[in-house]
């Protein structure tokens, strides 16, 4: 069996990714890369690599005699990493979101086709156990067609956008919340299927919460994106990255019931079989955790429970079967791009506006 040699650059999040690797025994963490030497020291110790291994420039990585990159670095960084590893031959695994412009997104698009390798945004939440078990649920119609869905992801990391003892500001605090849609939107057309959103719209709350920091928009209250697709449903996501709280929650209303997960613990689903009027006996409250309970041992290693194991193993069965993956460059930007252009509508006039669709 061969053991794919992957090289991870950026180990703030690409820690994680680590260990979720090398608990695929098709894995061998082959080369790391960060622009911090003792960042890059302690965790190639963590994971028993030679210096050789260890990389603060990123060109001479790409050289280390690997086949996979996972970009694990901010946002603003993935474009141009995700380009120079394909056309070094390099098949990509990339954190999302995939890219921060349309002309990065379709620049990513052309990189993909003319290099033949493989590609895929690791959009985790779409492999929580949960959302995969909707996904059965929904499309075996059990509560029939769907017709519109929600989605909250509410996590205040104020302390990642500012260090408010020195005035410091990270990387995250010109990042628009909406931009960042693709933990609510990427579980939502995951669990549709083969619908593509087509227009979208936004609008914001402002700076109520930090009005310090109105110059910076990442510190923005709330952000909606509205989302219209090809078959003719609605979509509505909700983002903070500064309300004091943490929370993931999603929805689906169908023409034979509703299905949607826990606002509080998001570790029960409720599923409700309509009937022609509300009747709270057709409620069913199934245990379906974040983590699937039947997963090897060690596959919650990398801190999102199971997600990120069954999520590479679909990226190294897609490369060995010479196949797209789920979440391929096509999908990605449908989960990438329908928030750049919420967010150039919250901006601006509030209105709809037409979501470009990159296609094979």
């Amino acid at each position: 069996m061969k053991k794919w040699k992957v090289g991870i650059v950026g180990l703030s999040r690409g820690k994680g990714f680590a260990q979720v690797f090398s608990g695929h025994e098709r894995i061998e963490v082959a080369a790391l890369c960060d622009i911090n030497p003792q960042t890059l020291a302690d965790v190639g110790k963590v994971f028993k690599l030679a210096d050789r291994q260890l990389f603060t420039d990123f060109d001479a990585f790409l050289g280390a005699g690997i086949d996979i990159v996972m970009v694990a670095t901010p946002i603003r960084e993935h474009a141009a990493q995700t380009i120079k590893s394909l056309e070094a031959g390099k098949h990509v695994l990339c954190e999302q979101t995939a890219a921060y412009t349309l002309k990065d997104c379709q620049t990513i698009v052309n990189a993909v086709k003319k290099s033949g390798k493989t590609y895929m945004m690791a959009e985790n939440y779409s492999y929580f156990y949960y959302a995969q078990e909707w996904k059965k649920r929904v499309q075996a119609g059990e509560i029939g067609d769907v017709y519109y869905a929600e989605g909250e992801y509410l996590h205040g990391i104020q302390e990642l956008l500012r260090n408010e003892k020195t005035g410091e500001y990270y990387w995250r605090h010109d990042r628009p919340a909406i931009w960042y849609c693709a933990h609510t939107l990427g579980p939502i057309l995951t669990i549709l299927g083969d619908d593509r959103i087509v227009k979208a719209c936004g609008s914001a709350t402002g700076f109520r919460t930090r009005p310090d920091q109105k110059d910076h928009i990442g510190f923005l209250d709330m952000e909606i994106g509205l989302f219209r697709t090809e078959k003719n449903r609605l979509i509505k996501i909700l983002r903070s990255q500064v309300v004091q709280r943490t929370m993931v929650w999603y929805s689906l209303y169908g023409t034979k019931g509703y299905i949607e997960n826990g606002r509080l613990d998001g570790g029960q689903t409720l599923l409700h079989m309509a009937g022609n009027t509300h009747d709270d006996s057709r409620d069913e409250v199934l245990p379906l955790p974040l983590s699937d309970p039947n997963a090897p041992k060690g596959a919650d290693a990398g801190g999102h429970g199971t997600c990120e194991y069954y999520m590479i193993r679909d990226f190294l069965d897609a490369i060995e079967q010479g196949r797209r993956p789920p979440i391929d460059v096509m999908r990605s930007m449908d989960m990438t791009v329908p928030g750049l252009i919420a967010h150039e509508s919250a901006m601006s006039d509030g209105n709809w506006r037409d979501v470009p669709l990159f296609n094979w």
